[in-house]
């Protein structure tokens, strides 16, 4: 989703990514991305991943994360995201080595007019320790440029860096090694103000890293992911000092049904709305090590306690009608005829269509605004050998028929057909995209106009 100037061809299509993506999971569909740590900086939603890419012959290690720079990424509506391009990288950072493929979870503050950049990665120089150090890049805007510091923090070995300013200003670093530590951060937030702690009171068992702490109504929120089984699950505890003693409270996110081992999160409230960002592989569902970043929104009981989210395809914020709708990221589907395929099993960033095979199989999709206008067409890209056709209803199943969109010609190609708008439907509205008949369709997206 990156928006540049470019020629008008690349342009193009990376205008049409960005529409894609709008206000569905997973988010950024033109790359991977993991880890996720999001911030609210004048304003916006800036979004700081790792970034997995597929290791080849002598770049990383096949079959493993294999991850060499950082992009930001921005958000007015969480629905449309900006790619600000790569902040740091290991090539360009003096302590890193330059062909290590170790650049994992991150994190970004705002302190002193200046942004602070933690990652880790594996040091160059021996001297400094086995393992992973934690370094900081320093920018004057969240989109960089940022300048890494020559050195990592002295004392601080591990991963999955995390920053709490606290309300009295004192600067909290939490990092993974086994277990979750933390210590305190200097005035110049570049060095350890006090000997780390590990944190207690955690599962002793199953390995935990990722923490992310925040603090709510004067509670403090360490979460973090957890192997409880055989795969990561995201928990939390709460306590009432920045440094613990914490209490284990429950889970945030169940383990993937599908087969993800790690999962990564953070959680920030943005117009009035806490929100869950995490990962999956949908992206890449045979090799869960490329991953890609997904929204849900989070809600928390009168007591403090923490509702489980249950990880969504729709995703969150509104659709305009006039935007490309993609029901393959729908909100709820049929129990029978309508299943979810990628466009193209080589091409995974071209992203997925919904299959339709017999009468009445459906999906729904939420949240579409129509505003006061009244739409006169629906243009829509299906692919249906067997001439079939789709109806499309507002809010139920035998809702009113919006429209009905029918192939002209049985083709093994793929057609954008237009047809008109029966019934007008100002507003928001939930889409119930349904079969006509014992016909196979394959719908790519639909717009009105």
């Amino acid at each position: 989703m990156r928006i540049r100037t470019a020629c008008p061809l690349i342009l193009s299509a990376l205008l049409i990514v960005t529409i894609r993506s709008a206000a569905q999971n997973p988010i950024i569909t033109d790359q991977y991305t993991a880890d996720p740590t999001a911030r609210v900086f004048n304003g916006k939603i800036y979004l700081y991943p790792s970034h997995d890419i597929l290791a080849t012959p002598g770049k990383g290690r096949p079959g493993w994360f294999c991850m060499e720079d950082y992009h930001v990424f921005s958000s007015g509506d969480l629905t449309h995201w900006a790619d600000h391009g790569i902040i740091v990288s290991q090539d360009k950072t003096p302590w890193v080595k330059p062909a290590g493929y170790s650049m994992w979870a991150p994190d970004c503050v705002f302190r002193n007019g200046k942004y602070y950049f933690y990652f880790p990665s594996t040091p160059k120089d021996t001297s400094l320790g086995r393992g992973f150090a934690i370094g900081v890049a320093v920018a004057d805007k969240p989109e960089g440029p940022y300048t890494p510091l020559p050195q990592p923090i002295k004392g601080v070995h591990g991963i999955d860096p995390n920053v709490l300013i606290d309300k009295d200003g004192q600067a909290y670093l939490y990092w993974a090694q086994g277990n979750l530590f933390a210590a305190k951060l200097d005035q110049a937030m570049t060095a350890l103000a006090s000997a780390p702690v590990m944190l207690q009171e955690l599962p002793s068992k199953g390995l935990k890293e990722g923490p992310f702490v925040f603090e709510r109504k004067g509670i403090y929120y360490l979460t973090y992911p957890h192997v409880r089984n055989k795969t990561e699950c995201l928990e939390y505890a709460t306590g009432d000092n920045p440094l613990g003693p914490f209490t284990v409270r429950g889970v945030i996110m169940d383990e993937s049904p599908t087969g993800c081992w790690t999962n990564h999160q953070s959680i920030v409230q943005f117009n009035r709305q806490w929100y869950l960002f995490y990962h999956h592989n949908d992206l890449s569902p045979g090799f869960d090590k490329a991953r890609s970043v997904r929204i849900d929104s989070l809600f928390f009981n009168a007591d403090g306690t923490i509702q489980k989210v249950m990880p969504t395809l729709r995703g969150v914020g509104l659709t305009n009608a006039g935007s490309t709708i993609n029901p393959d990221r729908y909100t709820r589907i049929g129990p029978t005829g309508a299943s979810i395929a990628f466009l193209d099993t080589l091409a995974p960033f071209a992203g997925w269509k919904t299959v339709f095979t017999t009468a009445g199989a459906w999906v729904q999709y939420n949240s579409v605004d129509f505003g006061h206008r009244n739409s006169k067409k629906v243009r829509a890209h299906l692919l249906s050998a067997d001439g079939g056709a789709l109806q499309i209803r507002a809010d139920s199943l035998d809702g009113p028929l919006i429209a009905e969109i029918k192939s002209q010609n049985a083709t093994s190609g793929w057609q954008d057909l237009t047809t008109d708008v029966l019934h007008h439907t100002p507003g928001l509205h939930h889409l119930f995209i349904i079969s006509k008949e014992d016909k196979q369709v394959e719908l790519d997206w639909l717009r009105f106009e």
